[in-house]
């Protein structure tokens, strides 16, 4: 078996750690299965480019990370599908 070293800064080293390990893996599974894809692919497995999806907009992440840590503690926020719709026109 080969051995890779790749270098990475800490702050993203550890969030990907903490990533793969809710997704079940390790940081090292992650980047085999991305290399595996890629070799299937004939290229990199996802679209390089920058543009940048809406939803994930500096307040709608920070509402995510907020709900998901309110999730944890078992506090949970139910809103009426109007309430969504009418957060998603704002």
């Amino acid at each position: 078996m080969a051995q890779l070293n790749i270098r990475l800064d800490e702050k993203t080293k550890h969030q990907a750690e903490v990533l793969f390990g809710e997704l079940g893996m390790n940081l090292s599974t992650a980047i085999t299965i991305f290399i595996h894809q890629a070799l299937r692919e004939r290229g990199i497995p996802f679209s390089i480019t920058e543009k940048t999806d809406p939803f994930y907009n500096s307040a709608n992440m920070r509402w995510l990370d907020e709900s998901i840590q309110q999730g944890k503690k078992g506090q949970y926020i139910v809103k009426s599908m109007d309430e969504l719709e009418r957060m998603a026109d704002e």
